[in-house]
């Protein structure tokens, strides 16, 4: 238990016993009183003490607040009111809301026990017909009981829902990385591969005298060699389903125009504006921008409602480049806007963001659609 709900049950404690005090002296809230004052008194001070320990020790507090009320009873006779019932009903709901099943069942089978103690002793119940009549007085314990079983039932179904929602998201980011990783290795793979090339090229072009530098570049294309089986056998690893690996380069912003035609040949008119001055970008993060594009329009294609035209932006500046990809879908679009939250395909994306370190942004936009905005730091030029 936390401060706070110790500070609660303990306000909650003082708040009944106090209620308690003014009927068993001051008969506020009472239908009959039985027995001298200070027994009664003394019970309900009893009764509001075990509320303290109501969420510490659920079910002893419910059995001791019975066994109070039936010694009580049955050494004075029953009292007719509200503060008899009100601690016991707040203990019924606890055992409800905070036990598990099995054992919030015990604190149910207790309702009867303590209203056949309070009837046998009541001397107001003359007849079986008073007696049956105070039946009626289980009614509110099992509703209590209920009211908990409810609560708990909300509260557990919320629990698992967040468990599985998280569960969600962190296979959807593993996955992602998992992508992301093998796309690296692709990219890491292809740059060795060139500078392997290079330098034999190189070597071939020395004169016999330069021994030292021939040694060095056959040095380089060893390593180069050893490097790129490693690269090869870790992308097998990483493969999904033991796909084979691509044997074209990695895409990248160059072939944005390709992308953007496949959309349009889909049904979704798409506008490429570049603004600043273009610039090469790095393999990884070129490949970043290309995944942010191509995911930001199949979000559109699938979740915009009625969309007429997307918007594909991009926007070099000194040191980052601003891509912005929006739609122009009719507002109020639920499914659309829950991307947001639940999308994996976001949750990827913002992992890719975050391997260079920039920001990822989506959200509905006040007028209808649906805008993915990223920005990406750039290597000074």
């Amino acid at each position: 238990m936390t401060r706070k709900q110790w500070a609660f049950d303990i306000a909650l404690a003082i708040a009944v016993g106090m209620q308690g005090q003014a009927e068993a002296w001051w008969g506020y809230g009472e239908t009959h009183r039985q027995g001298p004052l200070w027994a009664q008194s003394a019970l309900y001070a009893v009764l509001a003490l075990l509320l303290v320990m109501r969420r510490w020790r659920p079910l002893t507090c419910l059995v001791a607040m019975t066994a109070a009320c039936v010694v009580e009873h049955a050494m004075y006779g029953s009292p007719e009111g509200f503060a008899v019932a009100l601690a016991p009903l707040i203990a019924t709901y606890t055992c409800a809301r905070w036990l598990e099943w099995r054992r919030s069942w015990i604190a149910l089978a207790l309702a009867p026990v303590g209203w056949l103690a309070w009837s046998a002793f009541d001397p107001m119940n003359d007849s079986l017909a008073d007696w049956y009549g105070s039946s009626v007085w289980m009614s509110p314990f099992v509703i209590a009981w209920l009211l908990g079983a409810l609560v708990r039932s909300v509260r557990l179904n919320a629990d698992q829902r967040r468990l599985a929602r998280e569960q969600r998201e962190a296979h959807a980011v593993a996955v992602e990385r998992t992508r992301i990783a093998r796309e690296l290795h692709d990219v890491i793979g292809h740059s060795v591969s060139v500078m392997t090339v290079q330098a034999s090229a190189v070597r071939r072009r020395l004169a016999p005298d330069q021994a030292v530098e021939r040694r060095a570049l056959e040095t380089v294309e060893s390593v180069g060699r050893e490097a790129l089986a490693e690269m090869r056998r870790m992308v097998g690893v990483l493969r999904e389903d033991g796909r084979p690996g691509d044997r074209e380069p990695p895409p990248g912003t160059d072939q944005l125009d390709r992308l953007l035609e496949k959309f349009r040949a889909a049904g979704l008119p798409v506008e490429l504006t570049i603004s600043g001055t273009p610039r090469s970008l790095a393999p990884g993060l070129d490949l970043t921008a290309y995944r942010l594009v191509q995911e930001g329009l199949t979000n559109a294609l699938r979740h915009a409602r009625n969309p007429r035209a997307a918007q594909v932006r991009m926007d070099y500046g000194e040191t980052t480049l601003r891509l912005c990809v929006s739609d122009d879908g009719e507002p109020a679009t639920v499914a659309h806007a829950a991307v947001a939250e639940a999308g994996s395909g976001l949750l990827g994306m913002r992992e890719r963001v975050a391997v260079y370190g920039g920001e990822l942004v989506a959200r509905p936009l006040p007028d209808g659609g649906f805008e993915l905005l990223a920005t990406l730091p750039l290597e000074p030029a």
